[in-house]
């Protein structure tokens, strides 16, 4: 069940890192901006999913962890984005 549940959350975050990064450049000005966010949600992302995989004894599970922590970096950053999609905004 706990594989399950990984799995699923693992899938969701990842989708909304997917997302975030490739709207990133819809809503960015500049590339250097772009480039600055991108390493932020990774670094952060590594360092969140270094540390969830961290407490999983299974190695399938400490995976599943891992890429569930690197996505739920990014699930904010797509919710902003999602937003100013919505709105109709332009690159900040």
């Amino acid at each position: 069940m706990t594989v399950l549940l990984l799995l699923a959350a693992a899938a969701l975050n990842l989708a909304a890192a997917a997302n975030a990064q490739v709207h990133l450049p819809d809503y960015t000005a500049g590339a250097a901006s772009v480039s600055l966010v991108r390493v932020v949600l990774a670094a952060v992302g590594l360092a969140l999913g270094y540390v969830w995989a961290a407490y999983m004894a299974e190695p399938l599970a400490a995976t599943l962890a891992f890429l569930t922590g690197f996505g739920v970096v990014h699930v904010p950053a797509a919710a902003i984005l999602f937003f100013k999609r919505l709105r109709g905004s332009g690159k900040s």
